[in-house]
This record gives structure tokens, sequence and C-alpha cells, in this order.
């Protein structure tokens, strides 16, 4: 089973499919993103890792457009998005456990809506290979608020992958789901980054699953990056024993690591 994950043609790709660049949000006095910068390379899934207002979905956000950066650069696919919004944002798809497809639609309509909204081209053939891929046959008429969560999730990941984007954003895809579940959607997941060329920017409070999954990750806290690495040594870098032990380090005393 393959995803399809198509290659950039003409001129030679940019060699990051994503690049953050002092990237700052203030609200009024508040700093929820204080110029942080990392990238996400090809065939790569970073973990943006942090405590609850730590700035991650705040992150996400600008990168989707959702949000305009109060100063800071994006670029997708070598696009800047400040100044080619709609070309940037071509290259991007996205997937949420708090944003869920319309419930009153059956998962062939969403897939068909969101798909018109990417402009995607030979769309039946598309979503009946994504019913396949997702193991989603059977629901193809069913209205998305029946179905339980890990299809559901099915059906959002389905969605995110519709236009084959070289930059998938994915903020705590497993959250909620049960061991089996998370493990499918997890294979899924590095399936597609290991096709083509694209890259992953993946948040998740679970560290065992990140450190299964992700080949970097992030920690943020107040808007910063702190520390950066392999999840597998980084740990031991910062006299950790464990993922987890780093987490809550960085959620409760941050300014005892610093920047690495």
């Amino acid at each position: 089973m393959t995803l399809g994950i198509p290659l950039t043609g003409g001129a030679a790709a940019p060699a990051k499919v994503l690049s953050v660049v002092e990237l700052r949000k203030q609200y009024g006095a508040t700093v929820a993103v204080d110029g942080i910068s990392f990238e996400v390379g090809r065939n790569e899934i970073v973990g943006l890792l942090g405590p609850n207002g730590a700035g991650k979905t705040t992150t996400i956000n600008m990168v989707l457009g959702v949000l305009e950066p109060s100063s800071g650069s994006i670029h997708i696919e070598g696009v800047d998005l400040a100044k080619r919004r709609t070309q940037a944002l071509s290259y991007t798809n996205f997937a949420a456990v708090y944003a869920p497809l319309p419930g009153n639609l059956t998962v062939r309509q969403n897939l068909r809506v969101f798909g018109m909204f990417y402009g995607v081209k030979r769309l039946a053939e598309r979503i009946e290979a994504l019913l396949v891929q997702f193991e989603l046959q059977r629901f193809r008429d069913v209205k998305c608020g029946v179905l339980s969560s890990g299809e559901q999730t099915r059906v959002a990941l389905a969605k995110a992958l519709l236009n084959q984007p070289q930059l998938l954003l994915l903020d705590e895809p497993t959250a909620s789901l049960d061991p089996a579940t998370a493990r499918d959607i997890r294979a899924r997941i590095r399936e597609f980054s290991a096709q083509g060329s694209s890259g992953v920017l993946w948040t998740s409070h679970n560290m065992q699953e990140v450190e299964e999954v992700c080949d970097r990750v992030l920690f943020v806290s107040r808007g910063k990056v702190l520390v950066e690495g392999n999840p597998r040594t980084l740990p031991h870098e910062h006299g950790k024993a464990t993922l987890e032990e780093l987490f809550v380090t960085v959620a409760r005393e941050p300014l005892s690591l610093g920047k690495a």
C-alpha cells in the first residue's frame, strides 16, 4: 500500500520543506511565540514538543496561514508565505483532533468538498484511492459525526493527504485513540514520510510515541526553542533518563536547560 506522494518537478527543490526564521507572535503585552527558528527536511518527521501554552499550536497556525506573524519569516518549498500565500499553502495540509470534519457530511462528501478546496485533479479517483488506503470503503456514505474516534482520525488523515502535501502538519493526531488504532495511525504517517520528498511537523504529549516516530524533536517553552535533537539521545545529553523526564523539566524548570 502506497500513498502516492509526487516528486517535485522542474527546478531543483529546496533542501528543506519548511524553513521558519525568527518567528514571533505577540498579543499586546503577551508574547506567544518569541523568535523561534527551525526547519523540516525531506522525509523527516519533526516533533514540536512542550507543555500547554508553550506556543506550539500558535506556531502551527502561523505556518498554516491562520495567524499572521508579528515578525519573522516562513518558507514552504522555498516559497515565502507572506508574499505568495496561496502558492505556499498549496503545498501543505493539516489534521488535528480538535478540528474534526463536518459531522453532518458523509466521509465521501467531506473528501469531495475539501478536495475541491485544494483543487485536486481527478478527484473521484483520488478519493477512491484514499478510501482503500485508510480502509474506509464501508464508511463512504456514513456521516462523520457518528464515526468512532479512530474512524474519524482515519478520515481526517485521508483529508490531509488529498492534495499530496509536501508539508503535513499534525497536532496531537493520536490523542484519545486506543493503543491499536494509534499504532496504525503512526505506521501510516511513517509510511507517508518515507516516500517522495515530503516532511511532517508533529505535536504530541506522548513521549513514547514521539521517540518511536520522530527523527528530530524541538522542545518549546514560553515561545522559545530550548533544546533540540534526536529524541533517542537528547535526554542523556541533558542528564535525563527519558524523554518524558526531559519534557517535565522543560515544563517545570525551563531555565535549568537553556540553549543546547
